[in-house]
């Protein structure tokens, strides 16, 4: 399934610039940065859960904000990008 992930954490404290470092550090072991709180994530359902709950031990639901997509379909189908893009097809092939 494709998820998108945004969030908006409080940075105003030092244990809000460490949610938000945490935050960004949970995305990125599930999938990839496309804006600086926006992550795209290819991944079935065990790790949607998995992902969502880490994500929910990490903020302050008082201070923050969380908002999980569910996209049904392709991600083509979903998403239009104008810009510099950083988008990364992981299923394409890869050249290191």
């Amino acid at each position: 399934m494709e998820v998108l992930v945004s969030y908006d954490v409080a940075t105003d404290t030092t244990a809000g610039r460490r949610r938000l470092r945490r935050a960004a550090q949970i995305c990125l072991s599930y999938g990839q940065r496309v804006q600086q709180s926006v992550f795209e994530c290819s991944i079935n359902e065990m790790q949607y859960e998995q992902l969502r709950d880490r994500l929910l031990k990490c903020i302050d639901k008082e201070e923050d904000n969380l908002r999980i997509y569910r996209l049904i379909g392709a991600r083509e189908q979903h998403v239009e990008a104008y810009g510099v893009s950083r988008y990364v097809d992981f299923n394409d092939s890869l050249v290191v």
